[in-house]
């Protein structure tokens, strides 16, 4: 059986420079396809989808809802041509309904210890049109390693760069913020991995520098002291959402390898300064996630925020627009508001306007979007500062011997003493 796996392409957001990280649901869930099956992956970010025969079965896995337009392109023209679609990923979950009218078969929630069912249905001629698994998940020792050998891994250098693999520790998260749909997809409460697993992972990856993509990293004090004190010895270089603000915790953070944080900034207060200081203090940058136009914000506002992040000298920072994704508590109020404008998902990319903001017009909150965008970057533009956390990670890693420099002409990274040769 030949089974194409395609993660289609979206808009990027409007200032920032585009890269392209590594996609982390393809690979998770190649993990869960059965070993006899001949699966080949397209990400549309960085290569073309060849619409040619050979192939018996498409999946689509879709993470971001401003990708769905694409997405349905692709499946169309696939099944035009009679070949079966099947659908996976975040965006499903949320457009679930929607999603079957382009597909032939639609799969919700997690996939491990799931699929292989439903690759015996198709070989036996029964696909069904839904398999509903997302208030269901599974045990989450059945989380294999990624399958990250379909990835084409040069495609994910940026200038020369090693870039960053994303992995996973959790699932779930158990604070359930206003702006954001993760209870509905994950579920309300934290659902750890075994942390031996975990390191297995970790060190399963050759790259040196990670992504760990959980939700939040400050949902279980212990298992964090247990997570951080096993990374210790592996020296990675890890990127995550935010840590715990505790200092023992912070300690082992650093001392495990934390490289930056997201960190959302919502306020001028001291408990973001405060926050944001003891990272710094730990050796850990901070690039913040800051939101724009919710119903505190005003013109004003929006300009002192921007302020205080020039003020606190944050690294890096990403500005988006909130956006009413469906599932989200926020989208239900604006519903019920009347202030939602629009519902054209190719408009749901976090960089346009598609609600009516409490304080500003439509048309102000977009050139908000703008101003803070220009206005922190005025000093320096969003590529030297990624540059110089970089230049901080490279530094790290030279001290520590685990150093690696890519060679765009052998398509091959090098340690140590070779970084350079």
């Amino acid at each position: 059986m030949r089974m194409k796996l395609i993660y289609p392409t979206w808009p990027k957001l409007d200032r920032q420079t585009e890269f392209h990280l590594p996609p982390h649901g393809p690979v998770v869930f190649a993990a869960t396809v059965p070993p006899h099956v001949e699966l080949t992956f397209i990400d549309e970010n960085r290569q073309e989808v060849d619409f040619d025969g050979g192939v018996d079965l498409v999946a689509l896995s879709v993470m971001l809802t401003c990708q769905l337009p694409r997405a349905f392109e692709i499946a169309d023209r696939y099944r035009a041509q009679g070949v079966p679609v099947i659908f996976g990923g975040i965006a499903v979950m949320l457009h679930a309904e929607e999603v079957a009218r382009h597909a032939d078969s639609v799969f919700l929630g997690e996939a491990e210890g799931r699929f292989a069912a439903v690759v015996d249905d198709f070989q036996q001629g029964r696909l069904q049109k839904l398999y509903d698994y997302q208030h269901n998940p599974p045990e989450m020792a059945l989380i294999g390693t990624a399958r990250r050998e379909i990835l084409d891994s040069p495609l994910y250098n940026y200038r020369g760069v090693q870039m960053l693999d994303l992995m996973h520790a959790s699932r779930g998260c158990k604070f359930d913020c206003f702006p954001c749909c993760t209870g509905f997809l994950g579920g309300k409460s934290f659902r750890p991995r075994p942390i031996d697993q975990v390191i297995e992972e970790m060190e399963a990856i050759q790259n040196n520098r990670l992504f760990i993509v959980d939700n939040s990293l400050a949902q279980d004090r212990q298992w964090l002291k247990d997570l951080f004190t096993a990374m210790i010895p592996l020296k990675k270089k890890w990127v995550s959402h935010p840590i715990l603000d505790d200092p023992e915790i912070l300690k082992l953070a650093a001392d495990a390898g934390a490289w930056y944080v997201y960190q959302a900034v919502f306020d001028t207060s001291d408990v973001i300064r405060n926050r944001i200081r003891r990272l710094k203090e730990h050796g850990i940058g901070v690039e913040g996630t800051i939101l724009l136009g919710t119903d505190d914000q005003d013109e004003d506002y929006i300009k002192r925020l921007v302020d205080f992040l020039l003020e606190v000298e944050l690294d890096v920072a990403e500005f988006t627009i909130l956006t009413p994704f469906p599932h989200s508590p926020v989208r239900t109020l604006l519903e019920q508001e009347g202030r939602l404008l629009s519902s054209d998902w190719r408009q749901y990319s976090a960089d346009k306007v598609v609600f009516q903001p409490k304080k500003m017009t439509p048309e102000k909150l977009q050139e908000m979007y703008h101003y803070a965008w220009d206005t922190f970057y005025a000093g320096g533009g969003y590529q030297l500062k990624m540059g110089e956390l970089f230049k901080r990670v490279i530094g790290r890693e030279v001290a520590d011997g685990t150093y690696r420099r890519y060679d765009p002409r052998t398509r091959r990274s090098f340690r140590g003493e070779r970084a350079d040769g």
